[in-house]
C-alpha cells in the first residue's frame, strides 16, 4: 500500500530529507546503539553488569526495559516526525526496521499495549504517535494490539524538564489496566522515548495490579546525556 503511495507522492527520508525514501542508507547507518554494559532492568546504560542502584532501591514493576536506538541524529528526527506529523508510513517502516531487535530480546508476549495518551492530549494532538509504530509491529509479529487495556486517568505534564523524583510524582498513580483484558497475559507495554523510565514503571505497576503475568516495556529511543554515551 505505502509503495503505491509513495508513486503518487514521494516521501522523505525522516532523518536527513532525503526524497523518495522514508528511511535512507544514511538515516540506517547514523543509528547509535545503547551502549553496553546495561542494568539487568532498566537497561540504563552503567560501569558494570548487573541490576543498577536505582533498580535495587526501589524495583520497577516491569521485568525488563530495553530501548533500540539512542534519541540522537535521525531518530530524533523520526520521533519529532511521528510526534508532530501524524507519518504512519514512517511508523509502519520504524516497526520493520526494529522488530528484529525486539525479537532477539526472546521475551515471551500475549499482548502489546502502546503508553495512552491523556484525554485532553489526545484531543489536542488527536492521535497516539507511539501507536503509528506498536500496531504495525503487533501485525508483523502475530500478537494481539489492545490500545485500550490501559487508560491514562488524569493529565499529566510533559515530563520534558523535570528531574527524576519530579516525573515519578507526575505520573504516580495516572493509569489504571483492564483485568478482563490483561489478568494472566504477558504484556508488551510501548513508548517512543524512555528516560528514566518513570511513565512506563507506572503504567507497568497498574498492568499488574490489574492481573498480568508479566510486564516488558520497550522503547524506540532513550534519551541519554553525553556522559551515559561514554560509560563504556
Amino acid at each position: 500500500m505505502w509503495n503505491c503511495l509513495d508513486l503518487l507522492s514521494p516521501p522523505q527520508c525522516a532523518g536527513y530529507g532525503k526524497l523518495g525514501t522514508r528511511w535512507c542508507v544514511n538515516c540506517q547507518k547514523g543509528l547509535i546503539p545503547i551502549p553496553e554494559p546495561i542494568c539487568d532492568i532498566c537497561g540504563t546504560p552503567q560501569r558494570k553488569c548487573g541490576i543498577c542502584d536505582s533498580c535495587q532501591l526501589s524495583r520497577p514493576s516491569y521485568k525488563a526495559l530495553r530501548s533500540w536506538i539512542v534519541f540522537e541524529g535521525p531518530m530524533r528526527n523520526a520521533i519529532h516526525r511521528l510526534k508532530y506529523r501524524r507519518d504512519m508510513g514512517l511508523g509502519d517502516t520504524l516497526s520493520t526496521h526494529s522488530i528484529g531487535f525486539v525479537q532477539e530480546l526472546g521475551w515471551h508476549i500475549d499482548l502489546i499495549v502502546p503508553i495512552p495518551l491523556s484525554k485532553q492530549r489526545n484531543k489536542e494532538r488527536g492521535y497516539n504517535q507511539i501507536a503509528l509504530v506498536a500496531y504495525p509491529l503487533a501485525m508483523q509479529m502475530g500478537i494481539k494490539y489492545l490500545p485500550q487495556a490501559v487508560i491514562r486517568r488524569k493529565h499529566t505534564l510533559s515530563q520534558v524538564g523535570l528531574n527524576a523524583l519530579e516525573r515519578r510524582n507526575n505520573v504516580k498513580g495516572a493509569f489504571w489496566a483492564n483485568p478482563k483484558m490483561v489478568s494472566n497475559r504477558s504484556v508488551l507495554l510501548m513508548d517512543d522515548v524512555a528516560t528514566i523510565g518513570s511513565t512506563l514503571a507506572s503504567a507497568s505497576q497498574a498492568l499488574c495490579e490489574a492481573g498480568a503475568t508479566n510486564v516488558y516495556a520497550f522503547t524506540l529511543t532513550r534519551a541519554l546525556s553525553h556522559r551515559d554515551l561514554n560509560v563504556i
